[in-house]
């Protein structure tokens, strides 16, 4: 009896016992439609959900590889003070710098590739949401001027992919002159006779939204992004008025005139490939823009 117990019964169990568990990592839920996605069929599909076509939102460095041709290289991005406020709320800004840094390996909310795009000289600086919400702060602000040194420096069209929730707060005025500063970069850009491309990605608000990405030559979004500067609740509570169905969503403001196209993700690097090449061919010879100071 107890060779049947304790031999024979434990191995008839572990044949026909069946393995309940599943990886955290093998489904995705759609935050539209609430469906399951398959991991391995989302990333296949740029992380655009099979049912319902929601675009979710990417890494900044798989923007990267989404937008410029294969062999492109990143570029270094200049240091800048931590925290030069010693800001702190419930926790130090310095500790939240790190756990983001530590979370996803970038310096700060802000990656820059050089190299072409459909065969044609580009930058792209592409934001990373999960830094931080994306927001911008003197790094990114440093970052921006960079790319677009490097855009006049190479005679390449400068596109930016923003994703953020605006400036960041634990740098206070330090990052509400970013807006400035960025405005500063496209001008580079524009003096320079080279493209400026805005693609406006989930979500696009604050200060983000009050500077340089609204400032693109051409300006296109991906389908159902959020743009704004104020939130649509503060807005309701400020007029007392209720607001249009799908107000702020990228397709909103299409009809309404303040972007140029909402382009579905699998079409954005030939859609942007083929403006520059317009864009490139209707500007003058592309001249060096006078430097600015830091």
């Amino acid at each position: 009896m107890n060779w049947l117990t304790n031999f024979v019964r434990p191995k008839i169990r572990a044949l026909v016992k069946r393995n309940t568990e599943v990886p955290e990592n093998l489904w995705a839920k759609c935050s539209s439609c609430g469906a399951m996605v398959f991991n391995r069929d989302l990333e296949a599909n740029l992380r655009v959900c099979t049912h319902c076509g929601h675009h979710m939102r990417l890494p900044a460095v798989r923007r990267l590889d989404l937008l410029l041709d294969e062999g492109y290289t990143r570029v270094a991005m200049p240091k800048v003070v931590a925290d030069p406020l010693k800001f702190r709320d419930s926790k130090r800004y310095a500790d939240r710098l790190k756990d983001a840094q530590a979370k996803g390996q970038e310096h700060d909310a802000l990656v820059v590739g050089s190299g072409a795009l459909g065969g044609m000289p580009a930058v792209v600086a592409a934001f990373d949401f999960e830094f931080m919400g994306g927001s911008m702060g003197i790094a990114v602000g440093e970052g921006l001027l960079t790319a677009a040194r490097v855009a006049v420096e190479r005679g390449a069209a400068l596109i930016v992919v923003p994703a953020s929730g605006g400036a960041r707060m634990q740098e206070g005025i330090l990052s509400l002159m970013q807006l400035p500063r960025t405005t500063i970069a496209v001008s580079l850009v524009k003096e320079a006779g080279l493209p400026y491309l805005v693609l406006l990605t989930d979500p696009t608000t604050g200060g983000v939204s009050a500077s340089f990405a609204m400032l693109g030559d051409i300006t296109i979004a991906e389908p159902g992004a959020l743009i704004c500067f104020a939130g649509a609740r503060v807005i309701e509570e400020t007029i007392r008025e209720k607001l249009p169905e799908g107000f702020q969503r990228a397709e909103y403001l299409l009809e309404h005139g303040l972007i140029d196209k909402v382009v579905p993700r699998h079409d954005l690097k030939p859609m942007l490939a083929r403006m520059i090449t317009l864009l490139q061919r209707a500007s003058p010879q592309p001249r060096l823009a006078a430097p600015i100071a830091g």
